[in-house]
């Protein structure tokens, strides 16, 4: 029988950074079962006390915590530590090490990340941007994107430059059918950071199927022909090639991974313009 492990995500804001470090965690292990429990603006030792005091009954315990609060997060370690519960704090030592490296104090302020700054007004203007430039359905002020990601149906546009957005990237992504499918602009500009995302044929026709299966489509059609699709994952090379475009291929990347891909790619486009 296994064991399945209750791990708890204690965080004094969002809960949001903890979550993305977990699930990179867990990822590194193929047999981690495990029930999660969230908390989050957890800021007073009443919470925490509440909150360990019912992982103390549970099968197994594990917390980890975003507590950047020096007392509370403190409070936290040593009673888990009487509890004898495991407890593990991912931004504590790395706050600690930045502090020195700086010779600056840390403001230990919760939610800090999350500040009404340039950067965030930055981030809401481009996912507007690319809200409104999603699928071909707005060519205006093309040119002012960051980036533009050019593939035929569904090889990830759209969660991948929903995905750039809230990078702060203004991402413009445009469905390819044939060559008139990209704006003259986008084509002559030499400027541009331009992107052609591909995939395998069949991977495709997977994806169309399962796409027509839940939309309760079944009437056969191009879309979802394997040798259509071929044909068309051969064109959108030619073209991609033809425009001397970087070409993602997309097949076995989560949208995360293509997205480094392309942030990389326009970062070097970015430096040697």
């Amino acid at each position: 029988m296994k064991n399945t492990h209750q791990v708890y995500l204690i965080s004094d804001s969002t809960g949001e950074t903890l979550d993305r470090i977990f699930m990179a965690l867990k990822a590194q292990f193929n047999n981690f079962d495990y029930d999660l429990n969230q908390f989050s603006f957890t800021r007073t030792e009443n919470q925490i006390s509440t909150i360990l005091n019912y992982a103390k009954k549970q099968e197994s315990p594990i917390i980890l915590y975003t507590v950047v609060n020096s007392k509370l997060a403190k409070f936290l370690a040593e009673e888990a530590n009487k509890k004898n519960i495991p407890c593990f704090g991912v931004l504590g030592d790395l706050i600690l090490n930045f502090s020195k490296i700086l010779n600056q104090k840390a403001t230990h302020q919760p939610s800090a990340q999350h500040v009404l700054d340039e950067d965030y007004y930055k981030r809401i203007e481009a996912i507007q941007f690319t809200m409104n430039h999603d699928d071909g359905n707005n060519t205006q002020n093309i040119l002012e994107s960051d980036i533009i990601l050019v593939g035929v149906s569904r090889t990830s546009k759209t969660p991948t430059s929903i995905y750039l957005a809230n990078k702060g990237l203004k991402t413009s992504n445009i469905p390819l059918v044939n060559d008139m499918s990209i704006p003259n602009e986008v084509m002559e500009s030499s400027t541009l950071c331009v992107i052609g995302l591909t995939t395998e044929a069949e991977r495709l026709y997977d994806i169309r199927r399962n796409r027509l299966n839940s939309l309760k489509e079944n009437e056969a059609s191009d879309y979802t022909n394997l040798e259509k699709i071929r044909l068309e994952v051969e064109q959108s090379k030619k073209i991609f090639k033809k425009n001397r475009w970087p070409t993602i291929d997309v097949t076995r990347k989560s949208v995360e991974e293509t997205a480094a891909s392309i942030i990389k790619i326009f970062e070097i486009q970015n430096k040697n313009g």
